[in-house]
């Protein structure tokens, strides 16, 4: 998983709000925020999660005093906490597995210490395995 994980990771604490959370969606391209307690990983929101979360009329002129409240709600409130997680030494074809049959989208990667180190998404094994059959195609 090493070559294939990113490690610019973007984090929040448990107790940061849904308002944070929309904020670093808004700023960056991703769809998964990686929750920590102290320096261990406690749980991962996605933008689905967030979205379902929030009021379709937060940030309009329609908005609503109790819009405005969900916004403070905290993330740990929201968060998935029963992680999938794997080490650098994972094996794509683990990953693969772990994928499928959890039905995830993103598979932190974790130290010994429970900390995050890095990220995997369905999106970065499908770009690994496209790159790859276009190698076969060229030596064919």
């Amino acid at each position: 998983m090493s070559q294939i994980m990113r490690r610019d990771l973007i984090t929040l604490d448990m107790d940061d709000t849904l308002d944070d959370a929309k904020k670093l969606f808004e700023t960056h391209t991703m769809h998964h925020i990686l929750i920590k307690n102290e320096s261990t990983l406690a749980g991962v929101i996605t933008d689905r999660d967030l979205w379902k979360n929030l009021s379709p009329t937060v940030g309009t002129r329609n908005e609503t005093p109790q819009d405005s409240f969900s916004m403070n709600k905290r993330v740990h409130l929201i968060m998935s906490r029963e992680l999938i997680t794997a080490t650098e030494e994972t094996s794509l074809t683990e990953a693969v597995l772990l994928f499928h049959d959890h039905r995830i989208s993103c598979l932190p990667i974790t130290n010994e210490k429970q900390q995050a180190i890095g990220i995997v998404t369905w999106r970065d094994i499908i770009k690994l395995i496209a790159i790859q059959y276009r190698q076969k195609l060229k030596q064919a």
